[in-house]
Parts: structure tokens; C-alpha cells; sequence
């Protein structure tokens, strides 16, 4: 036979419940088979004492390039989806990238901020990091509850990004706070009628009343109750601060009164964002978060900022700007390493990284074709080792989840959370017959992340191989370079 086969490893495949050594084989871009004895192919992996198991999926990935795609490769991804935020106009993105090709499989939502920028500012910029930056120097559409003209043309904007394909709808509530109930309802409400998921960044994250993350989640709650739409909270670690034990509470009582909600987790214990985010500029920031503003610390540089004055004045300046804020000292408090093992380990919810865009210390953002990536390329550590550092110490070194368990948040759980509504991700996160060669191959006992804040743009250890779409891009360790195997992930466009 032609194609592809990777022999002799340690078949893990969360979906049939496989963990045993076996075969794989691949013909055209699909697995042909999964057993044993499967040799005769053009072309074989030897993956002896290796594990062999299906690609990670990442639901919340906001790099889309190909550097950052080839930074995830070495974290065991095989497709990269940036849904909490999403994009706008959503046909031209998808255009572009096919047209530059990418690494990994990739796909969007439809971007609830920027359909609000235009809305409500006039300013029908395409998304991205600097239109993003730049119109938060027109506050309308963080603090105004929007007219019902507003959200009328809130509303079309979006429904025309889910028309074009769109994975869902991004609401990154917590970028613009005075957004009105009534108008996130009619968002939920297009969405149930649409039949996609919502991918949310909750309002609120402080520890206090009123604006809560408690208050945040109770909102979450309701629109799923109120409108059937299926809520997918983002990075519910970060989310929820030092409340976390609170916040998991109220959502596993939902889950079990049977309503649509979803939750990833990423296992670190600092965020990142852009200095122009709203909740920053809070006069009451420190009592609220329960932080001092030295944790809040730009990424290009390192420099943590001493007091509010300087914050803001580099917010006005440079509103575009990548920072890290440091909220769980997982290091050195045993408290809130439990708080971040009750979202990482939460029962059905995804790992999934907020993988940022990488940038050079001139603050530009990077897409260049370079590899290793630049030395002064910065980002944050779970844009390189997010996947590979759960299943070291969560799984290997703290056994608090199986390997089959590990790889089914890593991959089965974000494609079923997907599959609903995008009919393209039934095919993912399996090994099975017929489903998309989307492959890792990976050393156990070695896998790691290397990433850290001093040095971010250090690549994971332990993929061995990987396949996307039927294509080794990662073969005894080493990238093909020129390799685009990426296709797009996409909802069914509507017709007309």
C-alpha cells in the first residue's frame, strides 16, 4: 500500500478507549487503519517506546501565523483556533491564510468586539492586535450601552461573519464592560438560532462585589438559561482569579441542572493581554484583584510597572502593547496551585493555551519566516509549552489524571465541544478509521515545555513526529521548514 505508516508505538485514542500497542495507517490525508501488522506503506515511523495519539486542538490560540503555528507544533497542535476573540471581517480572514498557507490546521469565530467597534465607533478595521490596541482609544465601545440601532448593526455584523463560516461568536466581555444585558441576550440569542457556540471571556474578574467573577459567571448562567445557547467560558483559571473555588462551584450546579456550558483551562498561573484592557485602568485595581500594579509586567522588556500613573501613561501611549499579569503565585503559595489544579482539572473542560502573538522588542508584532524564531521574539510561555507542560507534571509527574485521561482534554474533549456546530471537527481528535491524519507522536518520559517568562521562545522537547492532514511536518524531531499542510476549519458557508 502507499501512504503512511507509524508502527509499534503506544496507541492512545481517548475515543475508543485504545491504549495499547498498535499501527497507524495513513492514505490521503486520513487514517486507512488503526491495528497491527499494518506495514507495506511508501513511507514508515518507527514509534517504538513512543506514545502515538491524536493532534492537540487548541480553542483558544491568537497567534495565527507561522511562527506561532510552528511554536505549537512542538507543543503536540495540529490545529490552532482562535475563538475567543474571532475575526472580522471573517471571509478575507480565512482568504488570507489560505493564500499564505499555513502549518497547522486553522479557523476562527466571528469577533463580537470588532463588531461592536464598528457599530458603535464607525471604524470597520479587519481585526488584529494593533486595530485592537488603537480603537481602545475610542472608549464608546468599551463603556456605552449600546442604542438598539447599535445592536441592530452589532447584530448584522455578526450574523454576516457566522454566514461566511465563522466557528460561533468571540464575546470578550471583559474588554468592554458597558455592554448592556439586553444586548449580550440578542447576541446569545443569534447564536442559539444559528445553532453555534459562544466562546466568553466573562465581564467581570475581580474577588469583590459588585463586578465579581462571581457576578460575571451568575450572567454566563443565565444567557444560557435564558436563550439555550451553549456558553463556552474561556480560560476559566484566569477568569476567576483567587475565586476560583467559588466560580467552579456555580458552574458544575449549572452543568448539572443540564445547561450548555463548556470551560478550558490553561496550566499557568499569569495571564496576558494588551495594556489598554479596561479592567487595568480601574481606579480600584489593587483592592479589586487583590494584585499591586508590579504585577502587571510588559512583555517586550520585563518592566513591571511601579504605580497606577505610570500604567496609565503607558496605556495612552502604547494601547497595543502585550503584559503578563502575574495573579496565582503557584510557586510559592500551595493554596493557589490547588486553585489552579481546580480549573486545569476541572471534570469535561479543554486544555487549551490563549496563545499570543509573538513580538520583537520594538513591540512589532512578528510573522516572519524565521526559525528558530528571532532571539528577542517574546510572547508568553503557553504560547510554546502549554499542551506539553499539563501532561508533564499533571499527568506524568503528579499522575492526577491518566495519559488516555490527559489527551482527551487535550484533544477529544475541544473537538466535541466543537462538533455540533462544525461538522469538520467530527473527524478530529479521534484515531480511527477515516478520520483526519492529524497525528502526534511524542516521548513520554521526556516531553516537556522549556518556556519560560526569562525565556519564552524556547520550543517544547519530546515531539518526535507530527502529522497535520496526512503530512509529517515534524519528522525525528526536526520542522520541514517549507511545509504548509494547514487547512481551514470552517462552519458550512451559507449559499447565495
Amino acid at each position: 500500500m502507499g501512504g503512511l505508516v507509524i508502527t509499534g508505538g503506544r496507541v492512545v485514542d481517548p475515543a475508543s478507549g485504545m491504549d495499547a500497542v498498535g499501527d497507524v495507517a495513513v492514505m490521503d490525508g486520513r487514517i486507512a487503519a488503526v491495528g497491527t501488522s499494518l506495514g507495506g506503506a511508501e513511507r514508515t515511523i518507527d514509534a517504538t517506546g513512543l506514545v502515538v495519539a491524536p493532534g492537540f486542538i487548541d480553542l483558544h490560540a491568537h497567534g495565527q501565523s507561522i511562527p506561532a503555528d510552528r511554536m505549537q507544533a512542538f507543543d503536540g497542535v495540529t490545529t490552532t483556533l482562535d475563538l475567543e476573540a474571532g475575526v472580522l471581517p471573517v471571509a478575507a480572514w480565512y482568504r488570507r491564510q489560505a493564500a499564505k498557507g499555513r502549518v497547522l490546521n486553522y479557523g476562527a469565530s466571528t469577533n463580537w468586539a470588532f463588531a461592536r467597534i464598528g457599530a458603535m465607533t464607525g471604524s470597520n478595521s479587519e481585526s488584529s492586535l494593533e486595530a485592537f490596541g488603537n480603537a481602545m482609544r475610542d472608549r464608546r465601545w468599551i463603556d456605552n450601552v449600546a442604542s438598539d440601532t447599535e445592536v441592530g448593526g452589532i447584530l448584522d455584523r455578526l450574523a454576516g461573519g457566522l454566514n461566511e463560516g465563522g466557528i460561533g461568536i468571540g464575546i470578550l466581555n471583559a474588554y468592554a464592560p458597558g455592554a448592556g444585558v439586553q444586548e449580550l441576550t440578542a447576541v446569545c440569542q443569534l447564536a442559539a438560532t444559528h445553532d453555534v457556540p459562544t466562546f466568553t471571556h466573562v465581564a467581570f474578574m475581580s474577588r469583590v462585589d459588585p463586578e465579581s467573577a462571581a457576578e460575571a459567571y451568575i450572567r454566563l448562567i443565565g444567557y444560557a438559561g435564558a436563550t439555550g445557547a451553549h456558553m463556552h467560558i474561556c480560560h476559566f483559571n484566569s477568569s476567576s482569579k483567587t475565586d476560583i473555588e467559588r466560580c467552579v462551584k456555580l458552574v458544575a450546579k449549572a452543568q448539572s441542572q443540564g445547561l450548555p456550558i463548556t470551560v478550558e483551562a490553561y496550566p499557568y498561573g499569569t495571564g496576558s493581554t494588551v495594556l489598554a484592557a479596561a479592567f487595568f485602568s480601574d481606579p480600584e485595581f489593587v483592592a479589586r484583584n487583590g494584585t499591586g500594579y508590579d504585577s502587571v509586567q510588559r512583555v517586550a522588556d520585563g518592566r513591571r510597572f511601579r504605580d497606577r500613573e505610570e500604567l496609565l501613561a503607558a496605556q495612552a501611549a502604547e494601547p497595543s502593547t502585550l503584559v503578563l499579569w502575574h495573579i496565582l503565585d503557584i510557586e510559592n503559595n500551595a493554596h493557589h496551585r490547588d486553585l489552579l489544579d481546580m480549573s486545569v482539572l476541572y471534570p469535561g473542560g479543554a486544555i487549551a493555551s490563549d496563545a499570543m502573538p509573538w513580538t520583537l522588542s520594538d513591540g512589532r508584532t512578528y510573522t516572519g519566516d524565521a526559525w528558530p524564531l528571532p532571539k528577542d521574539a517574546t510572547s508568553h510561555p503557553r504560547s510554546a509549552g502549554c499542551f506539553t507542560r499539563f501532561i508533564r507534571e499533571w499527568v506524568r509527574e503528579r499522575r492526577a489524571v491518566s495519559l488516555l485521561e490527559g489527551i482527551r482534554k487535550c484533544a477529544l474533549i475541544p473537538a466535541q465541544i466543537l462538533e455540533h456546530s462544525t461538522p469538520a471537527m467530527r473527524a478530529k481528535g479521534r484515531l480511527a478509521a477515516g478520520t483526519d491524519a492529524d497525528i502526534v507522536v511524542f516521548d513520554y518520559e521526556t516531553l516537556t515545555d522549556r518556556a519560560e517568562f526569562s525565556a519564552m521562545n524556547r520550543a517544547a522537547e519530546g515531539v518526535r513526529h507530527l502529522v497535520v492532514s496526512g503530512h509529517p511536518l515534524i519528522t525525528d524531531g526536526v520542522l520541514d521548514v517549507t511545509a504548509r499542510p494547514g487547512r481551514p476549519v470552517r462552519r458550512p458557508v451559507a449559499e447565495g
